[in-house]
């Protein structure tokens, strides 16, 4: 795995290297001791899949408030996406700055998102399948999002979503 620095503090793109061969391809996809090696342990304890048939669905952006506050790895495994992250540390150095990486099951590329930052996505193509890997377990009602399309962030999303839920859609402007 190659573990890339993005915009943001403690977002990694991690990128698999297959190996193919008659047979189709074989990736590794998360090893305890490369990431630890790369400056980020993560040890995941629930595994999450999100399926999105239709084209334009954005997901977000979603985090969880501590103290269940979680660290993913996001990865596609059929389909593309334009993946998302905002930085919503109070004392962080990137605090209020995005970043975002074409995700797709072609490459198996995925971000790493740490702890207080929030995610989401807008499916490019239809079919589209997201694996995630969380830690710690998901905790009830500490479920928090900001609006996908708040000004605080101004995020460049490539299309504008066709598909959203009433809550993704309702978040309030962030104050933080």
């Amino acid at each position: 795995m190659d573990f890339q620095r993005t915009a943001i503090d403690g977002v990694m793109r991690i990128e698999a290297r297959p190996h193919g061969d008659e047979r189709g391809l074989f990736a590794r996809l998360h090893c305890p001791d490369d990431f630890a090696k790369a400056g980020f342990p993560f040890m995941p304890v629930q595994t999450s899949l999100s399926r999105n048939p239709t084209v334009g669905t954005l997901r977000g952006l979603h985090y969880q408030a501590a103290p269940h506050a979680e660290t993913k790895l996001v990865r596609v495994t059929r389909g593309r996406v334009f993946d998302v992250a905002v930085d919503l540390r109070p004392g962080s150095r990137t605090h209020h700055a995005w970043t975002a990486a074409e995700l797709s099951g072609d490459d198996l590329s995925a971000l790493l998102i740490p702890e207080g930052v929030a995610h989401g996505y807008l499916t490019l193509e239809p079919d589209t399948d997201v694996l995630y890997q969380i830690t710690p377990a998901y905790r009830p009602g500490h479920e928090a999002g900001v609006r996908w399309d708040d000004p605080a962030f101004e995020i460049e999303w490539p299309a504008r979503p066709q598909l959203i839920s009433v809550r993704d859609a309702a978040y309030p402007d962030y104050q933080g």
